[in-house]
């Protein structure tokens, strides 16, 4: 069984990477639910993979980079969090390793995003950059943007699950946007 999980499952505090076996601290009913969800696959199915993944954009559905890109095209400037760090998963580059994993007998919990971090004011900066778009993104604190459901401020997750049972780690978060910018022009 391969179940996907999220950041949200920790307390989002601190500024280090969070580790596969972390305490749960989730703050929403999103990360509660999800934490529960892991402990159902580890209690019911000793085969299995919980995969967390963070920021995640693709070709289908919507996504912070869609989102981005339409209010560049429509807007002088925009509001974006500069207070909340994660890394960006690139849906083309977490299938790869998904097909690889399931091909072994390398059971586990695994966090698997694009390497490197930023904000979502650095990803919202780098979209408008590489799409060419002239709008002005300005960073604001997650207080002065509020949400519905409070986000983690710290959302990176450690990679070394992947490294331990020999899976490559994904290419760089700058890496996989210039790709899906291209894929986005062919779509």
């Amino acid at each position: 069984m391969m179940y996907f999980s999220t950041d949200y499952v920790f307390d989002g505090e601190g500024d280090q990477p969070f580790e596969i076996d972390a305490p749960y601290g989730a703050k929403s009913y999103y990360g509660q639910t999800k934490a529960l969800g892991e402990e159902k696959v580890r209690e019911w199915v000793d085969r299995h993979y919980i995969v967390r993944i963070s920021w995640v954009f693709g070709l289908n559905g919507h996504n912070f980079v869609k989102t981005m890109l339409r209010l560049g095209k429509e807007r002088t400037d925009i509001n974006v969090v500069a207070d909340q760090i994660g890394s960006p998963t690139y849906t083309a580059d977490l299938a790869i390793l998904l097909c690889d994993m399931l091909q072994t007998d390398k059971f586990g919990t695994y966090h698997a995003s694009n390497e490197g971090y930023c904000s979502w004011y650095d990803f919202a900066v780098a979209i408008m950059q590489e799409a060419g778009l002239h709008c002005q993104v300005h960073p604001v604190t997650s207080e002065q943007y509020p949400a519905k459901a409070e986000r983690p401020k710290n959302s990176r997750l450690s990679k070394a699950s992947l490294d331990s049972a020999g899976f490559a780690r994904l290419p760089a978060w700058q890496d996989a946007l210039k790709r899906y910018l291209k894929e986005l022009g062919r779509a």
